[in-house]
């Protein structure tokens, strides 16, 4: 029997903010087809007794990818699938879409339980039952084996950690909208501090939290994409930087970006290694997917209760993901994005208080802890009493350390 939904109620509530409004409404701009988004049943044992929907757009080659899409706290597959914009790129570049779907059976707020170790280890509950969903997209569609990525928001973005940690030979990528690091909490009671202020681990012990969830695992790993509004109050933007220790320490790379890049709606994005892990910051963003309704090749989405009008970034994961014909690793963000990485000058530094921080731009405050402008990184309590050194390595765009 599944857990009583009673006990989930305020995670639900604190991790989405408010109850978001199913949508029924059809993507305006979508052209007449007979694909559909249409419910799956008997895709495998499911132990996590979740939904599963499927979109196939009309014309789907063989050997298509696909891209698994995993909503937030409130949601359901169908509004996900309506306002989140990948349909669109789905249609365009032809791949499946495969959406789970949390039941109210399991969670009475309908968020996927990222807490619960039960459901986020390999071969148990949810993570199984969405990695069946894989297997039947594989047996049925014709889906390519090594071409299977998963996006999710909050919960989602929680859940999709969990099936990068514990199928990374499943999945060849992921994006982790909005999300927390795998395995950040263990319980109800410790999933509220992982998502604010946020839980502080160093890189290495992020990583083998990872690691610990297929040990042994000797094969490449996804890539890695993460997303976070820099006004993101319900799941901190702390998140984004521990997230960011945890994949390029799992992928063995620097926590230092090889390049930085300013892209539209005041979004900046990192790099690292060989473009191995991403990160994106939305200036001014809060808690949602982000999307950019317009008819523009660049735009998706339609703007709705946690799908934030900023930028599409099913547009940006899809190219990231190699979606758009091409097969193999999208082209550079300067090639794909248009703008070009910002040179930056020597390096600033900075020592003063947080508060001094804090009121300069250099940081920003947060749930009584200072920030870094940019990056994120926590630098501690937020007073006259806490001291830290920044330093600047793109314009408004402050790391701690020097």
């Amino acid at each position: 029997m599944r857990r009583p939904p009673s006990v989930l109620t305020r995670l639900a509530a604190a991790l989405a903010g408010a109850v978001l409004a199913v949508t029924a409404a059809a993507v305006a701009a979508a052209p007449a087809q007979a694909a559909s988004l249409t419910p799956v049943t008997g895709f495998g044992s499911n132990p996590g007794n979740l939904a599963m929907y499927a979109y196939r757009p009309d014309g789907l080659p063989a050997n298509a990818p696909a891209v698994v899409l995993l909503h937030g706290c409130a949601q359901n597959a169908t509004g996900y699938f309506t306002n989140s914009g990948w349909r669109k790129f789905a249609d365009q570049w032809r791949f499946t879409l495969i959406l789970a779907e949390q039941k109210s059976a399991n969670n009475s707020s309908s968020c996927f339980n990222w807490f619960e170790t039960g459901d986020t280890a390999r071969g148990q509950g949810e993570a199984l039952s969405v990695k069946q969903m894989v297997d039947h997209a594989k047996a049925n569609y014709g889906t390519a084996a090594n071409r299977v990525y998963v996006s999710g928001l909050s919960a989602g973005g929680a859940m999709a950690a969990t099936m990068l940690a514990a199928y990374p030979d499943v999945f060849a990528g992921g994006s982790i909208v909005a999300g927390v690091p795998y395995r950040c909490a263990t319980s109800m009671i410790n999933a509220f501090s992982c998502m604010n202020p946020g839980v502080n681990k160093t890189p290495a012990q992020w990583g083998d939290l990872v690691r610990n969830a297929h040990p042994g695992y000797t094969g490449a790993r996804p890539k890695v994409a993460i997303w976070h509004g820099t006004a993101d109050y319900t799941v901190a933007t702390a998140n984004a930087t521990e997230s960011r220790d945890q994949w390029t320490n799992v992928a063995g790379l620097s926590q230092t970006p090889g390049s930085t890049t300013n892209l539209p709606a005041g979004t900046t994005l990192e790099t690292y290694g060989n473009d191995q892990v991403r990160v994106y910051r939305v200036s001014g963003m809060g808690h949602g997917t982000p999307i950019d309704p317009g008819s523009g090749a660049e735009q998706c989405g339609t703007a709705a209760a946690y799908f934030l009008d900023t930028i599409c970034s099913a547009y940006r994961d899809a190219l990231y993901f190699g979606l758009n014909g091409s097969g193999g690793p999208a082209p550079s963000p300067t090639a794909t994005a248009g703008p070009t990485p910002t040179p930056t000058a020597a390096p600033t530094c900075v020592t003063a208080s947080n508060y001094a921080h804090v009121t300069a731009g250099r940081a920003y405050h947060s749930a009584g802890y200072a920030y870094a402008t940019g990056s994120g990184q926590r630098m501690g309590l937020y007073n006259t009493f806490s001291n830290a050194t920044l330093k600047q390595t793109a314009p408004n765009y402050w790391v701690v350390g020097c």
